[in-house]
């Protein structure tokens, strides 16, 4: 395992239809300061209704390679808003172990014809890709027919938010935006099982509904040019799409920014709540 978490940006796709989907990517697993025993992946049923897999399957492969790895999930049935949790990678160095697991993935296949190994994917901290696939064919890229939900991060121009954050995880948030828009951001990691009240581990203290939480008041600027933040933000440092810092708060704290002089585009913004990481995407149009 790779030893420092440098989280960055994530992109994501859900397929028509799909009910259950990945809300949360914890690859943390590595660093002696490392809270946190294993890796992690979170499955959530985010639809209004009992939802099922059956012969589904984790899929993992690098950045810009191929999927390379797998291990067939048991029968899930979730119900709506219900969590579960997929243990992965093991580190030694950890101190506290994560709540106990729905699955552990402990048989993981290649599809290269490998011979099998045991002990979970060993998640890349810094790129990679994750999808939820009906069946153990492999798939090439995002649009294969038979995927239920798709998640890359650590893209080539990813914005790289912040370093060494081995308490952190990718995180889910799902807005009522008017578009369906899906972002993911970063925030401490709250590992979560399918068993109401047992989800007591948390490397930080924060809500279990964290990850609903977005920091950023109006991430779609039109005719307003200022981003308005729910709380006050340290350290507030805003990147374009090639990672590059384009704006920076002029003091340490604000609840806000006026940004009439970025041009229209993508950006992402960084910044700490309570020592904690934050990073969320805004537009200007």
């Amino acid at each position: 395992m790779k030893k420092i978490f440098t989280l960055l940006g994530i992109v994501s796709l859900i397929h028509a239809h799909a009910q259950i989907v990945i809300s949360e990517i914890y690859g943390g697993g590595g660093s002696p300061s490392l809270a946190l025993s294993h890796d992690y992946i979170m499955l959530k049923n985010i639809g209004t209704e009992t939802a099922s897999l059956n012969g589904a399957t984790i899929q993992y492969g690098s950045a810009e390679g191929n999927f390379t790895q797998y291990h067939i999930l048991p029968n899930i049935t979730l119900n709506p808003g219900q969590s579960y949790l997929i243990q992965e990678g093991t580190n030694v160095s950890g101190k506290v172990d994560l709540p106990a697991p729905d699955f552990i993935a402990d048989e993981i296949a290649y599809f290269n014809g490998s011979q099998n190994s045991s002990g979970g994917l060993d998640l890349d901290n810094r790129a990679g890709k994750i999808a939820l696939v009906n069946g153990p064919a492999p798939i090439e890229d995002f649009k294969s027919s038979n995927i239920i939900d798709f998640a890359a991060y650590g893209t080539t121009n990813a914005v790289p938010v912040f370093a060494s954050a081995s308490n952190t995880a990718f995180k889910r948030i799902f807005e009522n935006t008017g578009s369906n828009d899906i972002e993911f951001v970063t925030a401490p990691a709250y590992p979560m099982n399918s068993s109401v009240g047992n989800a007591t581990v948390a490397v930080a203290a924060v809500d279990p509904d964290y990850s609903k939480f977005s920091f950023i008041v109006n991430p779609f600027l039109k005719e307003n040019t200022e981003v308005v933040f729910s709380s006050e933000i340290q350290n507030v440092k805003i990147y374009d799409e090639y990672g590059q810092v384009v704006m920076q708060s002029p003091t340490k704290s604000s609840y806000g920014m006026n940004l009439i002089e970025l041009p229209k585009g993508k950006y992402t913004v960084t910044g700490m709540i309570n020592n904690s990481p934050v990073s969320q995407q805004i537009v200007k149009d």
